[in-house]
């Protein structure tokens, strides 16, 4: 992709007459293609760049998807590894995000099968309220750890939409894309990964 691009008079662009790799900043579309295009190329810092600005979303998917921190930090590792010559597949005829989505579920995908799942282990804590006391501290902490442990244990296919879908925000086109599925099919396959998690926390409730 052209240089050009940076002279479109989009908001947020750096100053001058073209984009700098240091000085991108912005969010949007263009601009990772913008990236990608000099990553191709063989720019060491637009790859650079480009990585921390979808690092969180790649470990927060990988999080969900594995339940583990240890084994996140493994996937977004590989999945940085990767990303580096599988850049020469992108074709552009989908979004670079919906393109990186599906590098990390299959990634996660992979790493789950290649290992015992064993026990979920998530010690991630949502905030509660200071006021609040030890007993209902622990069993906030509680519900949350059930939550994880019910998405664990559906089964890949299931848990995939439902981390799409329900936890990142993507609408159903959107994660039929990145999972290579139908509408319906990614529709059928929520709304049993939702019974499932319901049907555990049937006790929390």
């Amino acid at each position: 992709m052209s240089e050009d691009l940076g002279r479109r008079g989009r908001a947020g662009r750096p100053p001058g007459s073209g984009w700098s790799v240091a000085a991108v900043s912005f969010r949007d579309e263009e601009a990772d293609l913008w990236l990608v295009g000099k990553a191709r190329g063989g720019d060491l810092e637009a790859f650079e760049v480009l990585l921390r600005r979808h690092q969180g979303r790649i470990y927060r998917i990988a999080l969900r998807m594995l339940g583990n921190h240890q084994d996140a930090e493994d996937v977004v590792q590989e999945v940085f590894i990767q990303l580096w010559t599988a850049l020469a597949g992108f074709a552009g005829t989908s979004a670079f995000t919906t393109w990186l989505y599906r590098i990390v579920v299959n990634r996660c995908l992979n790493y789950r099968r290649s290992r015992n799942p064993g026990v979920f282990s998530l010690d991630t804590e949502r905030p509660t309220p200071v006021a609040a006391g030890a007993e209902d501290v622990a069993m906030a902490r509680e519900r949350v750890r059930a939550v994880y442990a019910a998405i664990d244990d559906l089964v890949p296919q299931q848990r995939s939409v439902l981390v799409l879908c329900q936890l990142e925000g993507l609408s159903y086109r959107e994660a039929a894309v990145v999972l290579g599925i139908s509408e319906a099919a990614v529709r059928s396959r929520l709304s049993r990964a939702r019974r499932v998690v319901l049907d555990r926390l049937e006790d929390w409730t």
